[in-house]
């Protein structure tokens, strides 16, 4: 506990009952969770396999995990007769929400009616399923009933309750499909990511005994950013607690942003009433950010309703006073923006990766990205599509991983019908049904005789057509070398074709491109067929993977292994671009807020004829909150008096929540902060040039 200060040491020993940590920004409630474990481990006697960590991201699971690695290491267990023993740091549960859905759905399948390889399929193939549900190629509809969708899972609404509470005739429409999609789902034997929390808190709600097991494996648990969970993930958290109540939850109703997308507050507030021995501790000391930043930030959410009265309080000093800069359009932020880092860089001699620059909405990067490129400044765009999430890749990665794996379900159903090849949403809904039954995979009910007593001919021909060609392909896999597979791949499928008949011109081209990258850099991996058994050791510097030549068989591993290695590399000396709610979580020595204005931030919603309302308005200030304390030593905001919108100029107000941040009576800046003048630059840069 050295080192810790009295509410974070209490938020570790206490173990009396329900906990919850009330942690601020900055106020090292990762240091909490993770010391708590080694106290339950080491202090209490409790066993790793018997405690949970459950978190949002696989990012700060990971984290989580090292960190609790390192406090153990070398330790042994105090469990009454596992004395003395080395402690398994393996067996601690330590994941997200979702990872521990699949953890339980694969181990108690067959009482939600699935077989243990049931598949997941990921958002874009959901996508595609309603798309082909409601006919319609306006893609903002379709999306538009994928949340709506998700949001009633998360919600626990089955399809009649949704169609029971529809408002309009559109919402009665997404209540229908949803149906559907719901039985197409049961159909494939597949579940979507929704469905991995939602199918354990029913199974736990519906089934004691499976109840009981997990509640006595799991007999402590702790909830990371627990603001952020919604219904069905505190349905979950509860049923898994039960009587014993044996769980710390951390989170900060300040820092709730995630409204739209299910999350609610109300599961705080429920907190006290479904548990009430609760035990509130706060986290008020931020190790984070000056004084004047922390200033600003209780300035702004002391404009929100309180669920728990909270100020954060810091030891690191006044710090340099916060700037507001006003603009006359983007171009002009944007360059104003970059100029004031690169003195302020050079005044404190400080490195590109100590300066991030925040919007609200992506479409603000492209102008900083222009202007960074024009200097010649490096930077890191945050939360930008990964290369292998285009949808263009996913599909050939799906032919990849069945030509490794025939049982992989996902991958079967987008492969075989991307491009399609006569094979419809009816014949994979009857060849999911009958695979669900013999409990096999998709690919292999294609051969069983029995299949054809549910096919037609015509429906089966090119199921059989298909999974022949990829038949043909695996035996070869291991044997030949894979440029020539490949080459045979792309051939048989026609992909380029299918790609400037879907498309547009311009969009096939660039796709194309994409596609020829991915396969140049496939082929030059598997120039030669590597030894049986050979496995990637080395790394090379162009995409850290080891540069042996590879078959087709590990070529699959190695595009598995890349998507694993992305944003582990070594953090580059480059200016982050990120949007505030990919920020959330991360710190800044500075931060350059810009775009403060009415309409972003806080953002006009949907409809820009009716004003936010008040629930909108106190999340986007819960959002400024979280800009305003991402910065540790400096915080610059900008605003601009015109923006273009569509093909208008507007008129912009600077944002309520400059006013709110109070700056006018902030104490002046002392002599040390007070801006360089001319002179002092230029002493300063004769100094930096002397040898």
């Amino acid at each position: 506990m050295s080192g810790m200060n009295a509410a974070q040491a209490e938020a570790v020993r206490y173990l009396d009952g329900p906990c919850l940590v009330l942690a601020g920004a900055g106020s090292g409630k990762t240091r909490v969770i993770t010391q708590k474990i080694a106290h339950l481990i080491q202090a209490k006697g409790f066993e790793p396999k018997h405690i949970a960590a459950v978190t949002f991201t696989n990012k700060a699971a990971t984290e989580m995990r090292e960190r609790v690695g390192k406090l153990l290491e070398g330790k042994t267990l105090t469990t009454p007769g596992k004395e003395g023993r080395k402690v398994p740091v393996n067996q601690l549960t330590v994941c997200t929400f979702h990872s521990l859905g699949v953890q339980i759905l694969r181990q108690e399948a067959e009482h939600v009616g699935l077989k243990p390889q049931f598949s997941i399929i990921d958002a874009d193939d959901c996508f595609s399923l309603i798309q082909e549900q409601i006919g319609s190629t306006d893609k903002g509809q379709v999306r538009r009933i994928q949340n709506e969708i998700s949001l009633w899972k998360n919600a626990m609404k089955t399809p009649e309750q949704a169609a029971a509470d529809a408002l309009d005739a559109d919402q009665h429409q997404a209540a229908i499909v949803y149906r559907n999609y719901v039985a197409t789902l049961n159909a494939y034997q597949a579940v979507d990511f929704d469905d991995l929390i939602r199918m354990p808190a029913l199974l736990f709600a519906s089934n004691e005994q499976v109840r009981d097991k997990w509640q006595n494996r799991l007999r402590y648990l702790l909830i990371d950013e627990y603001q952020d969970t919604n219904a069905c993930q505190y349905q979950l958290v509860k049923l898994l607690a039960g009587r014993r109540a044996a769980f710390t939850a951390v989170g900060d109703d300040d820092q709730a942003i995630y409204g739209w997308r299910g999350a609610t507050l109300e599961n705080l507030a429920q907190l006290q009433v479904d548990f009430p021995q609760l035990h509130v501790i706060k986290l008020e000391q931020n190790y984070r950010s000056t004084v004047r930043i922390l200033t600003a930030a209780n300035s702004v959410i002391a404009n929100n309703p309180k669920l728990f009265e909270k100020k954060l309080w810091s030891e690191h000093g006044m710090g340099d006073s916060i700037t507001v800069t006003s603009c006359n359009d983007e171009e002009h932020e944007a360059e104003s923006t970059i100029f004031r880092m690169s003195a302020h860089r050079f005044e404190r001699r400080a490195q590109w990766r100590d300066y991030a620059v925040l919007y609200r909405g992506n479409f603000q990067a492209r102008i900083f990205e222009q202007i960074l490129r024009r200097e010649r400044i490096p930077y890191v765009l945050s939360g930008g599509q990964s290369f292998f999430d285009k949808a263009e890749i996913k599909d050939l990665c799906a032919y990849l991983r069945l030509i490794g794996n025939a049982d992989d379900d996902p991958a079967f159903i987008r492969a075989v019908t991307t491009p399609r090849r006569g094979v419809g949403s009816a014949t994979l809904e009857t060849l999911g049904a009958f695979a669900g039954q013999a409990k096999v995979s998709l690919f292999e009910a294609v051969y069983m005789g029995a299949i054809e007593a549910k096919l037609s001919d015509r429906q089966l021909e090119p199921l059989r057509a298909f999974c022949d060609f990829i038949q043909r392909l695996t035996d070869r896999a291991q044997k030949e070398v894979a440029s020539v597979l490949l080459d045979e791949l792309m051939e048989g499928i026609h992909y380029e074709a299918y790609l400037y008949d879907a498309f547009d011109e311009r969009a096939a081209r660039s796709k194309w491109g994409n596609v020829l990258e991915f396969f140049d850099w496939l082929k030059r991996k598997g120039t030669k067929v590597a030894d049986e058994g050979e496995e990637a050791t080395g790394y090379d510097t162009a995409d850290g993977l080891a540069d042996e030549g590879k078959n087709l068989l590990q070529l699959v591993q190695t595009v598995a292994l890349m998507s694993m290695l992305e944003g582990k590399e070594e953090d580059p000396d480059a200016v982050r671009l990120s949007t505030v709610h990919a920020s959330k979580g991360l710190e800044y020595p500075h931060v350059f807020l810009v775009g403060c204005e009415e309409g972003i931030m806080p953002h006009k919603g949907s409809s820009d004829d009716e004003p936010p309302d008040d629930a909108r308005i106190e999340e986007e200030r819960r959002l400024m909150y979280v800009a305003i304390t991402r910065a540790q030593r400096s915080l610059h905001l900008s605003w601009c008096k015109k923006r273009k919108r569509a093909r208008e100029t507007v008129v912009c107000e600077p944002s309520r929540f400059i006013k709110e941040m109070h700056l006018d009576e902030a104490p002046p800046p002392t002599a040390e902060e007070a801006p360089m003048t001319p002179k002092d630059r230029l002493a300063s840069l004769k100094a930096l040039l002397t040898p």
